[in-house]
């Protein structure tokens, strides 16, 4: 019932920027008009259109394109460039990727920070967290319940167990420095009683020791592929695409594994059919600071298709230290407490290769402390990037019911799982959990 909505006319056939409410701002197609640049999206209000009453919710747009435009970055590219300067980075990329592996970090650290000066300057996604999605989905359910005059209704909680938020830690190793660390970080990590993923580049980057990926698993940690050969060009054409995707997918089976990052988080999940992964985490939430500007826009998994999207929605370690130059938890912590309060999923990608230092790894350390303090604080529950996969799914296919009054969930690990309710509350959702209350 809650899900159920009608157009109120049929939608500009163009794709373009309005807002849904002062602080919403939607890429899509809307009958009340649209923008071709975000700074002209104030023009074009949504909500100002949409009818809701007990007949039902009538709205100048789809959600479910809006929310997907979003979600796979349809927006990148309208609005934000055009198509020389797509050519001009592109050969810049090219050049750039080329000489790389000659570059150390040094000079790396100095041509990226040229190269994403602008990042203050970014309108969209909105830094450092973006909700945008997110916060799409909620007003639409606050504004049915106020239409069919339901004070509450239940669904089923996000996280297992009740818990208010989950975390992840994720390690990228991209060269045989980082290689050579693995042991020393999975020992860090599990000084903290934390457990991680490493992400393992396949082909050509570094040569993996005997035993080494079976030693981490035995470990409680777990292994997921990492690219093909870390170029900077897995999407870079289709037919090279292609052969490099049946690749990966030999390697997903070789090392037992059922997830997958591609390299300097470039991604086109248009082209995502042609893998066999079960989830992936190559999608920021915020991408200002990565190669591949743009953002998913939501601190929650989501689906693409058969697969589960586990976006990152941290900054990652290289930025903070080398573009940032922030030796400090701070914008992690700022970041993990705005997502925590709003019951999403914090994601970090720590490289073993960008901690050799005595200043980053002391960094990481007082990172693994805060997130130790939160977990015992009951904020967060810690799992490993397979268990949010299997979690979501099974999510996914529960069901709630209702016998004799009582509302009950049925499904494969029902036991896990817990009812919440859902309370509209100005244009936003209240949430309740075992006595707990949060707004959003």
């Amino acid at each position: 019932m809650f899900a159920q909505f009608e157009l109120s006319s049929q939608p500009d056939p163009r794709d373009g920027y309005f807002r849904f409410g002062s602080d919403v701002i939607c890429y899509g197609r809307s009958s009340a008009g649209q923008s071709p640049d975000v700074s002209g999206s104030a023009n074009y209000d949504a909500l100002k259109h949409a009818r809701a009453d007990q007949s039902g919710l009538s709205l100048s747009f789809e959600p479910s394109q809006v929310v997907d435009n979003l979600r796979c970055e349809r927006y990148m590219g309208n609005g934000t460039s055009n198509g020389w300067r797509a050519a001009w980075k592109s050969l810049q990329r090219d050049v750039y990727y080329r000489i790389r592996p000659y570059l150390g970090v040094s000079l790396r650290k100095h041509l990226q920070r040229a190269a994403l000066k602008d990042w203050k300057e970014i309108p969209f996604p909105n830094w450092p967290v973006d909700r945008t999605a997110d916060r799409i989905l909620e007003k639409l359910l606050a504004l049915s319940m106020k239409a069919h005059e339901v004070d509450k209704i239940p669904f089923i909680w996000f996280w297992p167990d009740g818990s208010e938020s989950c975390a992840i830690m994720t390690h990228d190793v991209e060269e045989s420095a980082g290689l050579s660390l693995c042991d020393q970080l999975m020992d860090i990590d599990a000084s903290f009683n934390l457990r991680s993923s490493f992400q393992i580049v396949p082909e050509k980057r570094y040569s993996i020791p005997p035993g080494f990926l079976d030693r981490l698993r035995s470990k409680g940690f777990e292994v997921n592929v990492h690219d093909l050969n870390h170029d900077g060009h897995l999407f870079r054409e289709r037919e090279e695409f292609l052969r490099r995707a049946q690749k990966i997918n030999g390697y997903l089976k070789l090392y037992r594994t059922k997830g997958f990052r591609a390299g300097m988080l470039y991604r086109n999940l248009n082209w995502f059919d042609s893998f066999e992964f079960s989830y992936d985490m190559s999608v920021p939430n915020v991408g200002h600071l990565d190669p591949q500007r743009g953002g998913c826009c939501t601190v929650m998994p989501y689906f693409v298709r058969d697969i589960l999207e586990i976006p990152l929605t941290t900054t990652q370690d290289y930025s903070l230290f080398h573009i940032l130059q922030d030796y400090t938890t701070q914008l992690w912590e700022r970041q993990a407490q705005f997502i925590i309060k709003n019951h999403g999923l914090v994601s970090f990608n720590v490289h073993p290769d960008y901690i050799h230092e005595q200043k980053s790894r002391g960094v990481y350390r007082a990172l693994l402390g805060f997130l130790s303090r939160l977990r015992t604080e009951g904020k967060i529950s810690w799992m490993l990037p397979s268990e949010v996969d299997s979690w979501w799914r099974d999510r996914s296919q529960m069901t709630i019911v209702n016998v004799d009054g009582i509302w009950r969930i049925e499904g494969k690990n029902k036991e896990r799982a817990q009812i919440a309710y859902a309370y509209a509350e100005g244009d936003g959702i209240r949430y309740e959990l075992t006595g707990r209350s949060k707004q959003v």
